[in-house]
């Protein structure tokens, strides 16, 4: 494998946290929190910039990625969570609301959208194909679960 291939792998796993040998999609999503600091320093604006083109060079790495382990969606491919779980802080971000709890919150919400995958992130697991259909599952598990986080200020 060369040194690209190798680069975008370790991207791709989540640098490494998705090599976890039980739940890789948890550390992974666990492992996005650490880029809270970023998100807080970039502020609302830029983090939603800077998480799409993660999003979008996730196409790339995840499809990358699969092809060279040759497993669609392999559960060692986090670089979905990293962006599923950054989308449902976006809220947070936005509120001025991140501490610990609601860190933890968030996580739990996206880990359960993502495990559960209700409609239509069941669709867009099963039915697309390729790095777009690895990200999407993701992207919109982090849509529903920041737009309960939403509901739950509104209603607060």
């Amino acid at each position: 494998m060369s040194w690209y291939d190798r680069f975008i792998v370790f991207c791709g796993v989540g640098f490494g946290s998705g090599l976890m040998p039980k739940a890789p999609g948890t550390w992974g999503s666990a492992f996005a929190l650490l880029f809270i600091p970023l998100w807080l320093i970039s502020g609302f604006t830029l983090s939603v910039i800077l998480i799409t083109i993660m999003s979008v060079v996730g196409i790339y790495i995840c499809d990358h990625t699969a092809k060279i382990m040759n497993v669609h969606d392999d559960g060692r491919i986090v670089w979905d969570e990293f962006a599923g779980q950054s989308i449902t802080l976006l809220p947070l971000i936005y509120f001025n609301l991140i501490d610990i709890k609601w860190s933890l919150i968030a996580f739990v919400l996206f880990r359960i959208f993502d495990v559960w995958k209700p409609w239509p992130i069941r669709v867009a697991d099963q039915k697309v194909a390729g790095g777009f259909g690895i990200m999407l599952d993701d992207l919109i598990a982090g849509a529903w679960a920041a737009l309960c986080i939403i509901v739950y200020l509104w209603l607060v």
